[in-house]
């Protein structure tokens, strides 16, 4: 009979994470049975989530800006690698700031927690974390998304960004634990599972499998990414739990090999393969090139002999993630970067001039000028846009339906897909960046039948029907840079107001004047579409 002997699932070596002290208050310890207490003032809760979150919605951790900033140094990367990096990096540049945040779309707020068994607040910390979480979405320039339902179809938008994800687990010792992440929908929605088998498990089936699963991925979730695959684990949710865990560089320090106990394990071999992968697919950071990822990370885990669940899921180029923990020394948070123009280089780098736009001629003549180019071309608009999302299209597919006519505004101007964050005040607009184009594609041959979505700017790769339809219709799709929220708001949003269904807050429609916008041509009136063609 075999001997008992007990393994750590997730044997993390030591943490080498920078903190910077919150404060002492809040933190005292008592002697209990020969054990000492740490306890926690519940106030210390609430502050410790309230800064976290303020801090992971401005500012990045200095290892993902300089991954970022490696691309502007890399001979292999093209102009289109180097464009989203810079960007990306002014976006950084002016988010730290503290006014606008990195993306407009300012997530769920998510609290994976490890309690120490001798912590003690005497209350439930749920509660506490979330009036901290409370307490920063309304005082900050945040955007609330979280929607509750009244029945299986009728929801309304909380106006408080709750209910967050609160998951508190429990350890050894007299210390507590966190990471916070705030999750937007463009990267949550490329989190996947895969029930496989054991025939996945040789170098040939794999190799396909990840192959195509990370193609799908496609670009709605602004990358370049930080990509995590987990191989096993003992229930679905457990491996879904490990890929947002890895995709947070929480897991970075684990073993590289297995043993007997099933501890899990990064295999560095296919990290680097999958690595390469990506780079030879050519999507790049979003319009073509070689950075589609900035690094992978690929978890072995144990499993059932008859499941074999694979995860796969990604942190975006809003790497939202901040760990903290409450000691006996004080309340502490991660130290993330403040100035992150230290990463800038001293002049941007040179790359072929766009091809200006102006959106304020007749529908019929911005359609002339687009035709003249090929798919990938970069352009800057100037002009009117119409920004509107799912509930604003769901809403105009319903006057349709009952032979209302579409509004006029849907014909005369592009459609942007997007919803902003509060705006500050005396500036025009909040944090403001794309949403992901595909959640609107079942509406687009209809609308263009009818002359509305002539021209459609987003974010990431649509299906065949967009196609087809721009193809039937004289239609285009142009891509905007998915991740750069702040910096748009600040330069090239000059004016935005409500025009209809004001009752829907971030998803109302809205009429905004830009300069200087940056897109490309994503998908033509011919059928081209950029992503097909790699």
């Amino acid at each position: 009979m075999a001997e008992f002997k007990y393994q750590k699932p997730f044997p993390v070596k030591e943490d080498k994470t920078q903190y910077r002290l919150l404060t002492k208050d809040y933190v005292s310890t008592v002697e209990f049975d020969g054990r000492k207490i740490l306890k926690v003032d519940p106030k210390g809760l609430e502050l410790l989530a309230q800064e976290a979150i303020a801090d992971v919605s401005f500012y990045l951790r200095p290892a993902h800006l300089e991954k970022v900033a490696k691309i502007l140094d890399d001979p292999e990367a093209t102009d289109n690698d180097r464009f989203v990096a810079y960007t990306l990096l002014k976006n950084s540049e002016v988010s730290a700031s503290g006014d606008l945040p990195t993306c407009q779309d300012t997530g769920t707020a998510i609290v994976m927690a490890k309690k120490g068994e001798d912590v003690y607040t005497g209350v439930d910390d749920a509660e506490f974390l979330s009036k901290g979480i409370f307490n920063t979405y309304g005082d900050r320039n945040l955007r609330y998304s979280q929607v509750v339902p009244y029945s299986m179809f009728e929801e309304k938008n909380t106006g408080t960004n709750l209910p967050a994800q609160i998951d508190v687990y429990s350890k050894p010792g007299n210390s507590y634990e966190f990471l916070f992440l705030t999750k937007g929908g463009g990267s949550a929605n490329k989190t996947y599972l895969y029930q496989q088998t054991k025939s996945l498990l040789n170098e040939e089936s794999l190799t396909k499998f990840v192959k195509e699963k990370i193609r799908e991925l496609g670009t709605a979730a602004c990358p370049p990414y930080h990509l995590a695959i987990v191989i096993g684990g003992t229930s679905a949710e457990g491996n879904l739990k490990t890929v947002k865990l890895a995709s947070a560089g929480d897991l970075d320090n684990l073993p590289t090999e297995g043993n007997d106990g099933g501890q899990a394990f990064r295999d560095l071999e296919w990290e680097a393969k999958v690595q390469k992968m990506a780079e030879e697919f050519g999507i790049g950071a979003q319009f073509g090139g070689k950075y589609f990822t900035h690094d992978v990370r690929v978890i072995r885990l144990p499993r059932h002999a008859a499941s074999c669940p694979v995860g796969v899921g990604v942190s975006c180029s809003a790497d939202r993630n901040i760990k903290a923990k409450i000691t006996e020394e004080g309340i502490f948070v991660e130290q993330l970067e403040k100035n992150p123009a230290r990463f800038l280089p001293a002049k941007a780098p040179e790359l072929a001039p766009p091809v200006e736009i102006d959106l304020d001629q007749p529908m019929a003549d911005v359609l002339k000028e687009l035709t003249k180019y090929p798919v990938k071309t970069r352009l800057n608009l100037k002009g009117t846009l119409i920004v509107a999302r799912d509930i604003a299209h769901a809403k105009i597919k319903e006057m349709v339906d009952k032979g209302e006519p579409m509004p006029e505004y849907f014909k005369n101007h592009p459609v942007y897909y997007a919803g902003p964050a509060k705006t500050p005040e005396g500036m025009p607009s909040g944090s403001f960046g794309p949403t992901t184009a595909n959640r609107m594609d079942p509406y687009v041959d209809l609308f263009q039948s009818m002359g509305g979505s002539m021209v459609m700017l987003a974010k990431g790769n649509r299906s065949k029907v967009v196609t087809d339809a721009c193809k039937k219709h004289g239609g285009f799709y142009l891509g905007s840079i998915g991740g750069p929220a702040a910096i748009l708001a600040k330069d090239n949003i000059k004016s935005v107001e409500v025009v209809d269904f004001p009752e829907l807050g971030m998803e109302a429609v809205r009429k905004i004047r830009v300069e200087n916008f940056p897109a490309f041509i994503i998908v033509d009136d011919k059928g081209n579409d950029f992503f097909e063609m790699l």
